[in-house]
């Protein structure tokens, strides 16, 4: 933009989600800045407005889930520094991609919420063409005084991005009255080696082990109570984009999971 190395981009949407326990329909956009600030590192801003409308509240929904039933208002700006060195945004075989997002809702609206994500990759060939990557993941939120820190603004696990092979509810914290809501905080770490399959049209075999959990606002991070998953998979850069299709194994399998192994499907990157 305007001859420098400014990017810019509007998003205006209407997303329909179908929780467990409510429905969610959001109205918004956003408008992003992003500017070079040395090699391979660059920095944005992102203003967010969106409109939600939170319906079909369950009976066992949480109390802190059916207050917010109805309309809610959030007006943040985020902020972030990327330091991305990879050879490839889909199937990357060498380099590092680094994340810090910080953002602060409150500007306006019933919504207020510092959070905060760090995140990194590491990206090596080990032999052959075989490549190992390393993914570390964690996040912080607090609730701004005055205002709502609403469910879906709060942290899950579970699946691909995450940690394959559970469900979003196997790993969800509890209130004083047992029932599920978000977490505050999480860590996580994700281990692959990537071999590729058919190289000609971008298909890899995966192996994975995933580790990490969940903790809600009265926890602290225990590292020594982490959730674990493993098991195979195949990545295919394919005509209609990125296909991922894992088999995720529980290795710490507990009753209250809802499957021992399940499969995970998606059509985009993971991380």
């Amino acid at each position: 933009m305007f001859d420098i190395p400014l990017t810019g981009g509007i998003r205006l949407y209407n997303w329909e989600y179908d929780y467990d326990l409510y429905d969610k329909d959001s109205i918004g956009g956003s408008l992003t800045l992003g500017y070079p600030i040395m090699d391979y590192t660059r920095i944005s801003l992102r203003y967010v407005y969106d409109a939600a409308d939170v319906t079909n509240v369950s009976e066992d929904a949480a109390e802190s889930i059916k207050e917010l039933e109805g309309k809610n208002i959030k007006s943040s700006i985020r902020t972030s520094l990327s330091y991305d060195s990879r050879n490839s945004n889909f199937f990357p075989t060498k380099g590092w991609l680094n994340n810090i997002f910080l953002e602060y809702a409150g500007l306006g609206g019933d919504i207020g919420f510092v959070k905060t994500i760090g995140e990194t990759g590491w990206y090596h060939n080990l032999f052959w063409k075989a490549v190992g990557v390393t993914h570390a993941e964690a996040g912080y939120v607090e609730e701004v005084s005055g205002k709502k820190l609403p469910d879906y603004d709060l942290f899950y696990m579970g699946g691909i991005g995450s940690l394959r092979g559970f469900d979003r509810d196997d790993l969800s914290p509890v209130d004083e009255n047992g029932d599920l809501i978000g977490g505050d905080k999480y860590v996580q770490l994700n281990l692959e080696l990537r071999v590729p399959l058919v190289e000609d049209i971008g298909m890899y075999a995966v192996l994975f082990f995933d580790t990490g959990n969940v903790y809600g606002k009265d926890e602290s991070i225990d590292l020594g109570d982490l959730r674990m998953s493993a098991g195979p998979g195949i990545m295919w850069m394919s005509p209609m984009g990125p296909i991922n299709l894992y088999y995720g194994y529980i290795l710490d399998y507990q009753d209250t999971d809802h499957a021992r192994a399940d499969w995970e499907f998606s059509m985009a990157t993971s991380f």
